[in-house]
């Protein structure tokens, strides 16, 4: 057990600003804006995961996109130096307020899977109603996911709106300009990355011309079931 000197002084403890969002207690409209506000945490993870079982480079593109655009916005709040609002929170965070980086980061991450959406799978165009309804559905809950959390910043004072409008216009120019890089710079070098001894030693693939990856795997990985099952029963006569 420690003693009472050392208990006397006890050290500064600090919380990782990322991670630690506080709200009114009691206020359950407060709380569930301070989850929505965990939500980039969880597409970072996402990703992470993403990429460790797909291994796929347009998925990595997307990734590195994400990392650049948090990048931005340090320097950008290093160079602007805004603070953020007085909202009495416990612990006192030191890094600026503008832009909001949960803000830029959702808004990023919506307008480029919007893009994907709409023009990365233009080959799917001819897809059944219900397809694309699917598509439509997932774009308005996408868009009113990037406004809850852009609004749980305002809400829970860890920001003011033209910081949080200013990294939400940030984030979409972000995402506008890598994903035109990724299509018109990246994609086509795409299959020779794929080729490099490096890549294909940790698997890494290229399904730029697939345009329905789901759908690949799903009747790809069917029919590979169905012919070693046929393989299976053979053998067993």
């Amino acid at each position: 057990m420690a003693s009472e000197e050392q208990c006397s002084a006890p050290p500064r403890w600090r919380s990782i600003s990322l991670t630690h969002v506080e709200y009114p207690a009691g206020d359950l409209t407060g709380q569930v804006l301070a989850c929505m506000s965990l939500l980039p945490i969880a597409i970072l993870v996402g990703f992470v995961t993403l990429i460790v079982f797909k291994r796929e480079l347009h998925t990595i593109s997307f990734f590195g996109g994400l990392i650049m655009n948090e990048g931005l916005n340090w320097l950008l709040k290093h160079i602007l130096r805004e603070p953020r609002p007085c909202g009495g929170h416990s612990a006192v965070t030191t890094e600026y307020g503008m832009p909001s980086s949960h803000s830029q980061f959702i808004w990023f991450f919506v307008v480029y899977f919007f893009l994907f959406l709409y023009l990365r799978m233009h080959q799917t165009n001819n897809a059944r109603c219900v397809e694309l309804l699917w598509r439509h559905i997932l774009s308005i809950i996408l868009m009113a996911v990037a406004l809850s959390v852009s609004y749980s910043r305002v809400y829970l004072l860890y920001h003011t709106w033209s910081q949080v409008i200013y990294g939400g216009v940030a984030g979409l120019v972000m995402g506008v300009v890598w994903f035109f890089i990724t299509q018109e710079v990246l994609t086509p070098l795409f299959p020779k990355m794929a080729a490099w001894p490096i890549s294909e030693f940790f698997l890494v693939r290229d399904t730029s011309l697939i345009p329905n990856i789901l759908w690949f795997e799903y009747t790809v990985t069917r029919s590979e079931a169905r012919n070693r099952q046929r393989k299976l029963g053979t053998k067993l006569q």
